[in-house]
């Protein structure tokens, strides 16, 4: 089950790889690359964190605020950008007991209510990977258009 040090993993520092479709919505969109930098710091002893993303390459940052819910046994993840400076509606969910975290809300996309879909994978002391779908069909199908896979930063000596 989802625990208040889910996302304890995510502490520190992380180089970023970037793999984002240019359209969300059409699966035959072409894929582009590109790197950043994040850093996490936790908050509430472990039931809260937050990552700020610096994609200098882009000119932009972005953070996710995550809090768990001890009630529900869920987290909500909640993302911003220095582009809007507003708080995008949040996807819920939990680990599960292999270790892969699922969440899930709703949106919009280019005028479209989608359903989005948040997924944490791959983890490990040095490597994490979220993974964004959206669904415009009540979840029968997914469009996965955003994918970042992250490599932990060496620590300075």
């Amino acid at each position: 089950m989802s625990s208040a040090h889910d996302f304890d993993f995510f502490q520190g520092e992380w180089d970023v790889h970037h793999r984002r479709r240019t359209d969300f919505l059409d699966a035959d969109s072409d894929w582009e690359e590109f790197g950043a930098t994040s850093r996490s710091w936790s908050l509430f002893d472990g039931a809260g964190n937050i990552d700020e993303m610096d994609v200098a390459v882009q000119d932009w940052k972005g953070l996710t605020l995550r809090l768990f819910d001890p009630a529900t046994e869920e987290w909500s993840l909640n993302w911003s950008t220095n582009r809007t400076g507003k708080l995008f509606p949040p996807v819920t969910g939990r680990f599960g007991p292999d270790g892969r975290g699922e969440f899930y809300g709703d949106d919009t996309h280019d005028g479209k209510d989608v359903r989005v879909r948040f997924v944490w994978s791959g983890i490990s002391d040095s490597t994490a990977r979220w993974e964004q779908a959206f669904s415009l069909d009540g979840e029968k199908t997914w469009v996965t258009n955003w994918v970042m896979d992250f490599t932990r930063r060496a620590s300075a000596s």
